[in-house]
């Protein structure tokens, strides 16, 4: 994950990341942001998400946007990818990245949803899966 525009150059407005994939059928559990809209912007790959009830491929030069509070969840589908993410206002994504990347094994399903919590954010329901 690359930062590109912290939500501390923003007041908070906004914060845009790069993210690089290198899990091919791993990606997010579904969750809300309760106070931040995001849009993902493939720069090379392709994902598959899920937004409310809606499912979309995505491949490279394609965007997609993702209501607050509306439940969504996403897996990379090739062999490595690489995405913009917008977060508007910013929130607390920046710590949440930071909290992630500290871990030294996996979370087990509980810490991940104490630290998705932690970062107002909350899981509600596993990956989406193709089909």
């Amino acid at each position: 994950m690359d930062v590109k525009v912290s939500g501390r150059d923003t007041a908070g407005g906004l914060a845009i990341f790069e993210q690089t994939s290198r899990s091919p059928g791993r990606g997010t559990p579904l969750h809300i942001h309760p106070f931040q809209d995001e849009v993902f912007y493939v720069l090379e790959g392709e994902y598959y998400f899920q937004v409310g009830a809606e499912k979309y491929s995505l491949t490279t030069g394609e965007c997609i946007f993702l209501p607050r509070q509306v439940p969504h969840s996403w897996i990379q589908v090739s062999a490595t990818g690489r995405m913009t993410v917008t977060f508007q206002p910013a929130g607390k994504l920046e710590e949440f990245f930071v909290a992630l990347a500290a871990l030294k094994v996996p979370p087990t399903p509980e810490e991940l949803a104490r630290i998705f919590a932690a970062h107002d954010m909350q899981i509600v329901g596993p990956p989406v899966t193709r089909g």
